[in-house]
């Protein structure tokens, strides 16, 4: 279906998955649509490149398939036959100078039996955990920090040395001050019904047991597999929705980065771009917090204000390319790093282990990255690449008995890449999103809201999207009762 070049117009401001998601939503639905984005490429943290000839991701590397909103974008715009499951998801915890087999049984690091993280916690840990059904039940109120949460329930070292690495692959944040109800809400909601944090794991675990392990296959026809990656990487995804929005009839402009918005009458827009004014009878917001909350500040204040408060931790990521020949051998598709024991990595990826179509795009290769950076710690990402690349294979070395010299190496900067989600973040959200509803024919979309995972953005878009349009519908039946658009 081709936009309706004369009815109303909507600019979309930000071309990563959220703004795409977005725009593909509106073109799709035949609506008119402008995406403008401020750097020269779309895509924001998800980047296809390759090393040494081998394809790679330089950016996130997999969709979360039990959700399906990202997947089913991806089959839209046509890479259905292109989606790929792991080769292996076995993943080992580097802790105290060895690799320990990632525990099963686990909410994200959380154990519902002390006894499956017995090779990885010493005895005292493994016996503070059974504390936790001695234990009155802890107040958890609105909202309570996911770390701290763990460590008065079950002690410290299972935090430090599984929740922290699982979260810290996510947010690059702190899991003493994450928010347990943004982060993993399924749990805080059974640790408000259930008086333990065991009894609460449990529930969790019981009620994914409920679900056929066969339920994600079913929307993706790829059996069960909790992530899936696309054959060429997930960084050609982008390019193939912008194709898409075009298709549908779509405009996208790079390098135009938004630097205003005006208000013209009660609902319309001017959006402002280089030397040019786009009218527009309504816009998405899909930037990051800063630039939205500078863009929002004439017109929502109190939004821009709690937009301005949110942090963003920056990351590096380290790719390196060596013969296969010159390789060790490495089990499963690579290992997390609790930062409580010091290394400059918190985690590393094997590449060609987990991803077939990078060992088929580069099969005398082996393909490995790193990466580095939490919240709080900018200095490291800032580091020489050449610095970075010889603490990663310092660490690698310390980890693997990996001994090679790489054949190639690359470093990708993620400078201001994942927003934090402390304690009150969804309420936060909420102020937010009231304010700038207040606003017609405004709204936002990104990681800064709902997740920074790559359906949780497009679930934010599509509803972005999807109030977009009911307002363009709603106006267009009251300026014309005879009027609308079929959805």
């Amino acid at each position: 279906m081709n936009a309706d070049t004369t009815g109303p117009h909507v600019v979309v401001a930000g071309g990563g998955i959220a703004g795409l998601a977005a725009a593909h939503r509106l073109a799709v639905a035949g609506h008119r649509v402008t995406l403008l984005e401020a750097g020269p490429r779309l895509g924001g943290k998800l980047l296809a490149g390759e090393i040494a000839g081998a394809p790679v991701d330089l950016g996130a590397e997999s969709l979360l398939a039990r959700r399906p909103e990202a997947v089913a974008l991806a089959r839209a715009v046509g890479l259905g036959d292109r989606l790929q499951a792991p080769a292996t998801t076995t993943a080992s915890v580097w802790s105290r100078g060895a690799l320990v087999p990632m525990p099963k049984g686990h909410v994200m690091g959380v154990p519902g039996d002390a006894r499956a993280v017995g090779g990885l916690l010493s005895e005292e840990g493994v016996r503070r955990i059974g504390r936790d059904a001695e234990l009155p039940p802890t107040e958890i109120g609105e909202d309570i920090a996911i770390g701290a949460y763990v460590a008065d329930r079950m002690g410290h070292e299972v935090v430090d040395r599984l929740v922290e690495p699982l979260l810290g692959g996510v947010y690059a944040g702190d899991a003493y001050r994450i928010s347990m109800r943004a982060a993993v809400p399924a749990l805080f909601d059974a640790a408000r019904a259930h008086p333990t944090l065991t009894a609460a794991v449990r529930a969790v675990q019981q009620a994914g047991a409920a679900v056929p392990a066969d339920a994600a296959g079913a929307a993706t026809g790829l059996g069960g597999s909790v992530f899936l990656g696309v054959d060429g990487g997930v960084g050609t995804l982008p390019g193939a929705v912008a194709a898409a929005i075009r298709a549908a009839g779509g405009e996208i402009l790079t390098d135009a980065p938004v630097t205003g918005l005006r208000r013209t009458g009660r609902t319309g827009w001017q959006v402002v771009t280089g030397d040019r004014v786009l009218d527009a009878d309504a816009v998405v917001l899909a930037t990051p917090a800063g630039p939205a909350a500078a863009l929002l500040a004439p017109h929502a204040p109190a939004a821009a204000a709690e937009l301005d408060a949110v942090a963003y931790a920056s990351m590096a990521l380290v790719t390196l390319a060596f013969r296969r020949t010159d390789m060790p051998a490495l089990a499963g598709s690579g290992f997390l790093v609790p930062p409580v024991d010091g290394h400059t990595i918190k985690a590393s990826t094997f590449s060609s282990q987990k991803w077939r179509w990078v060992t088929d795009g580069a099969p005398d290769l082996f393909v490995l990255r790193t990466s580095v950076g939490r919240h709080g710690e900018e200095e490291q990402v800032h580091r020489e690449d050449a610095d970075l690349v010889a603490a990663s294979l310092k660490d690698l070395a310390a980890a693997t008995g990996l001994a090679a010299r790489p054949v190639a190496t690359t470093v990708t900067r993620w400078p201001g890449g994942l927003p934090q989600y402390p304690v009150g973040h969804l309420a936060r959200v909420v102020r937010v999103r009231e304010a700038v509803a207040a606003l017609p024919g405004l709204r936002v979309a990104g990681a800064a809201y709902d997740g920074v995972g790559i359906p949780a953005c497009v679930v934010s878009a599509h509803r972005a999207a999807d109030e977009i349009a009911d307002e363009i519908i709603a106006t267009s039946k009251r300026t014309d009762p005879g009027a609308g658009h079929s959805r």
